[in-house]
């Protein structure tokens, strides 16, 4: 088949199963999971694979949410690997667009997947929960478990890897914030508040001081540095001194070396103040995503695939910065992280008009242009050798300078 003929297949794999594509991007949005619980959103997207001829292997990584899929050829090629997220905020629901996300990249990988026959390699589908974090002792609260598919072997054969993310304008994949955990347990000595407080050692009150201890610490960060959190126990009882408090704080900066070198500074506060309230201090550490490894090859190809499907691209670079998982895979191959646009320009994740968008006509027409897209770009890498390997070339460029700082 001619390259024309091949795209004209995808287009007509998406159109003929969007009805299908929608109904379950809207079922999934309508029983939000929280990250390492998508039992159902991760039956439906798997169930979906199986129907269109995918292998699924369940239960993988250590997650009982994710999964993997492959469809091959038989004949030799690339691998192109697309990313599913299905996993929603904790109280409000879809309001990052995940039930858009999951479904996006398996109706890609279906098109792509029924071109094989002439382009030769194979299609894989990583089912990747908890990207806005899970319950810790599965896959922590960081949400890293994409790095658990790059330390398990996932993408050793992965020539690239592609996904699409909601929001509110159209862009490339731009960059992300490397991000690291800290969880502080203070523990003092409780006593009666009003009768006895001589009495007691107050946790609270060291905790109180590690917050304002930080906060004073944020004036002297570079720009780019990122430090915040929330008490996540202050107390049971105001009668009672306090004898346990507990904060979680994030680190975010733009390489995960910059991050690992404010940790000591951070830890040092909360050392001293345990010694200034006689308190005792506990300090866990949790590594999160790793910031993005950019690829503007993959970039190029996006935007002219965005382009051909009427998008208006959107090039300047997006001001404020999250971090995500799909940064570890980054760093293990060539990835592309774009975004699509699925209602106002101004509109902000994690938000509940995030959340409504996920659920509007907007959101789903987006889902079947953003599934094109992203098999249109699967399909080049597949059938142009020189474009996949100038996209491999810059990766291994750019790893390799990274590596080197």
């Amino acid at each position: 088949m001619s390259s024309s003929e091949l795209r004209d297949r995808l287009e007509t794999s998406i159109q003929q199963h969007r009805d299908e594509y929608v109904a379950i991007a809207k079922d999934i949005h309508a029983h939000p999971e929280t990250g390492n619980n998508e039992y159902y959103a991760s039956g439906v997207l798997t169930a979906l694979l199986e129907k269109h001829g995918f292998a699924v292997t369940l239960n993988v990584v250590g997650h009982e949410t994710a999964f993997y899929a492959v469809k091959e050829s038989g004949k030799p090629g690339p691998t192109i690997a697309y990313l599913a997220e299905y996993d929603a905020l904790i109280d409000i629901g879809h309001a990052c667009g995940h039930n858009i996300i999951g479904v996006t990249s398996i109706a890609a990988a279906i098109a792509l997947g029924e071109t094989l026959d002439s382009t030769g390699g194979k299609v894989v589908v990583l089912g990747t929960p908890a990207e806005e974090g899970g319950l810790r002792g599965k896959g922590g609260p960081n949400g890293n478990v994409k790095a658990r598919f790059v330390e398990h072997g996932f993408l050793k054969d992965v020539d690239a890897a592609l996904m699409i993310h909601p929001a509110g304008k159209t862009r490339l994949t731009g960059p992300s914030l490397a991000n690291n955990h800290l969880y502080f347990h203070f523990y003092g000595k409780p006593s009666h508040a009003g009768s006895s407080p001589h009495k007691g050692v107050n946790a609270l009150d060291a905790l109180v001081l590690l917050y304002n201890g930080i906060s004073v610490l944020r004036q002297q960060l570079p720009d780019g540095i990122r430090v915040h959190g929330i008490i996540t126990n202050g107390g049971q009882a105001p009668n009672v001194i306090p004898e346990y408090a507990s904060a979680h704080y994030y680190i975010r900066a733009h390489t995960r070396e910059e991050v690992v070198a404010l940790e000591p500074r951070i830890r040092a506060i909360a050392e001293g103040v345990a010694l200034a309230t006689g308190t005792t201090v506990k300090i866990e550490h949790q590594v999160g995503p790793r910031d993005f490894n950019i690829n503007h090859t993959l970039n190029g190809v996006l935007l002219e695939e965005f382009t051909v499907a009427g998008e208006d691209v959107e090039l300047k670079e997006k001001e404020g910065l999250g971090s995500t998982d799909a940064g570890d895979i980054s760093h293990a191959v060539p990835t592309a992280h774009p975004y699509i646009k699925i209602g106002p320009d101004e509109l902000i994740g994690h938000t509940v008009a995030f959340r409504e968008a996920a659920n509007s006509v907007q959101g789903y027409n987006a889902l079947v242009t953003g599934a094109q897209v992203l098999a249109r770009t699967g399909l080049r890498l597949l059938t142009d050798a020189a474009l996949l390997q100038e996209a491999k070339d810059e990766f291994a460029g750019r790893t390799a300078t990274t590596q080197a700082a």
